[in-house]
């Protein structure tokens, strides 16, 4: 009895320790409860930037490959104007949409982040993934700001990166 009691302690221990790889308990935005109406006024200047992400790279060959975890900040730069972030489109390697973020506008804060997070096993954008994100803001306010950093640690092992977007 003695024995059973010590393996089952030990097995609980083990069990406790263990990493919980799911990510299905992760709270992503809900997006339509940030949907806003867009103002009715022909003063908004619309535009489009372009950002590249890496859900993988390759390593030591063009046959491995390392997942990445990508965080994507959506940045209002402006200390007094709003932007209104239109559609997120992501893109894999080969061009093809993945998925659509949002349809409808979304209200970026002055000085406001919000993150698009692409978890690790996410690997479906590939080496070349990308976004294309529309947005509309007054004359007077500033291009938002759209920044990827890409992040991996395996061991004591890590791997980190950042890319800009451009405006097209």
């Amino acid at each position: 009895m003695k024995y059973a009691f010590l393996l089952f302690i030990s097995c609980m221990l083990f069990v406790s320790c263990q990493k919980n790889e799911q990510t299905d308990d992760i709270d992503p935005i809900n997006w339509k409860k940030r949907s806003i109406e867009l103002p009715v006024t022909d003063s908004l200047k619309k535009g489009s930037s372009y950002l590249s992400v890496y859900s993988e790279i390759y390593s030591i060959t063009e046959h491995r490959t390392i997942a990445l975890t990508v965080t994507v900040s959506l940045r209002n730069v402006s200390v007094t104007e709003p932007v209104y972030l239109l559609e997120a489109s992501y893109y894999n390697t080969k061009g093809d949409l993945i998925r659509t973020y949002f349809k409808d506008p979304i209200l970026l804060n002055p000085l406001e982040t919000i993150e698009i997070i692409i978890d690790e096993k996410d690997t479906h954008g590939g080496s070349g993934a990308n976004f294309i994100f529309d947005w509309a803001l007054n004359e007077s306010g500033h291009e938002p700001l759209f920044e990827a950093v890409m992040i991996s640690t395996s061991g004591q092992q890590g791997i980190s990166f950042t890319t800009q977007g451009v405006t097209l």
